[in-house]
């Protein structure tokens, strides 16, 4: 089927799966995934495993243009204020998954060590994808919701780091002369230190030239290329381009008096985006996991999960957050994604003795979380009371109603006027 028919067919069904969702209080993020799932090989396979890899680049321009907007959330007057707050919440949510996958696999199931430390490591990197559209549909905002963004953001920065860590101990336990200690340390810190030298680099760069952008066009153009190439070169020198793209949004809403002009800009070009990145997604899961991921596999799906919520509840309880973040925060933190999927590929490479085993269970937990973990956010943002917050905290950017307050204003005047 021509390419083009399929993104169109892509498109149409996960609009529907969106509105679909929305009609029994499901956010839209879960219905793409569903339908999404619908259209790959577990079902109907009109989007096969070879066209996933050829829409693969929309949904590196998706999953860019998400990391871009989270680095936004990374103001520094609010950082000094919040900080040591974040920071902390975010070590212990990653120990607390770590620690317990590690625990129930090592221990528990007698899993070799390499295979055990491994697997807990990727434990820890939260999807920010599902996440954040959540939270975009809800207009979700309050003390949960703007501790979550940036832990979110800041446990891929952890989690790589105990992945990079993680892998190289498990390679010392198998042959002792295949790593130095000072490898150990020095890749995981290469990648992440080179990534935000390059998101920093063209986030100035970025910030100087929107200067020359004259209207909400050009604005667009001008940031969608920056993106572009923050993920091209990143990939290009083996760096994170979602780590990249972070802090480039993160430079540039520190640098410009006005930067919601840009990131609204390329926030409005997005959708369809999101839309394809999300169906394909869903359309990735292979429901044949199921019949060989075995007790393994679905005991740690439950200690990740129990692990970031046990770990965020104590980071928030001795920071002395809000009792709402305290209560809700683990649950919105449990999307699981592309950043696990990614690590597979280099289980497959650096560890082919486990990459099997290991491959298989996160690709399982990955359908599990994908589409479950929105559910569980949404949750999250309501019990927190956060759902529509934006009109509650910032009641001057409900646009709808302000123009509809003017409109019946003006009405008003010409009536009295006529009379």
């Amino acid at each position: 089927m021509e390419v083009l028919i399929k993104l169109g067919i892509i498109l149409v069904v996960g609009f529907a799966g969106g509105k679909l969702a929305g009609l029994v209080k499901l956010p839209s993020v879960s219905g793409y995934l569903v339908v999404g799932l619908l259209l790959g090989p577990s079902l109907f396979n009109m989007v096969n495993s070879q066209d996933v890899e050829s829409f693969e680049i929309l949904s590196e321009i998706a999953l860019s243009i998400i990391a871009f907007s989270i680095g936004s959330e990374f103001v520094i007057k609010d950082m000094m204020k919040y900080g040591k707050r974040i920071f902390w919440i975010t070590l212990f949510e990653v120990i607390g998954a770590v620690f317990v996958v590690f625990a129930v696999m090592y221990f528990i199931f007698n899993q070799p060590f390499a295979f055990s430390i491994v697997i807990a490591s990727m434990s820890a990197a939260t999807a920010p994808a599902a996440t954040l559209m959540v939270i975009r549909q809800y207009r979700a905002n309050g003390p949960l919701t703007r501790t979550v963004l940036p832990v979110v953001a800041l446990d891929d920065v952890f989690g790589i780091m105990a992945f990079g860590l993680a892998l190289s101990l498990a390679k010392l336990s198998i042959s002792p002369e295949a790593v130095t200690v000072g490898e150990i340390f020095l890749t995981p810190l290469i990648e992440i230190g080179g990534s935000l030298l390059l998101g920093a680099l063209l986030g100035f760069i970025l910030a100087f030239a929107s200067r020359l952008a004259k209207s909400r066009d050009e604005n667009q153009i001008l940031t969608l290329a920056f993106i572009g190439i923050a993920t091209g070169v990143a990939k290009w020198l083996g760096l994170s381009p979602l780590l990249a793209n972070i802090m480039m949004g993160t430079v540039l809403v520190n640098l410009i008096r006005t930067p919601l002009r840009i990131f609204t800009s390329v926030n409005d070009f997005a959708s369809p985006f999101f839309v394809l990145f999300f169906t394909i997604a869903g359309a990735s899961l292979d429901l044949s996991i199921l019949a060989t991921v075995g007790i393994v596999g679905v005991a740690y799906v439950f200690a990740r999960a129990g692990g970031k919520i046990l770990g965020t509840w104590f980071g928030a309880r001795v920071t002395n957050s809000d009792k709402k973040v305290q209560k809700y925060m683990g649950f919105a933190m449990l999307p699981q994604g592309g950043i696990s999927i990614g690590l597979s590929v280099i289980v497959r490479q650096e560890l082919p003795l486990y990459a099997v085993a290991i491959t298989t269970i996160i690709m399982f937990s990955v359908l599990i979380y994908e589409t479950s973990g929105p559910i569980f956010a949404k949750l999250a943002i309501k019990g927190a009371g956060e759902i529509n917050g934006v009109d509650t905290y910032f009641p001057e950017s409900n646009i709808e109603a302000k123009t509809a307050k003017v409109a019946k204003k003006s009405r008003k005047t010409l009536q009295q006027s006529a009379e």
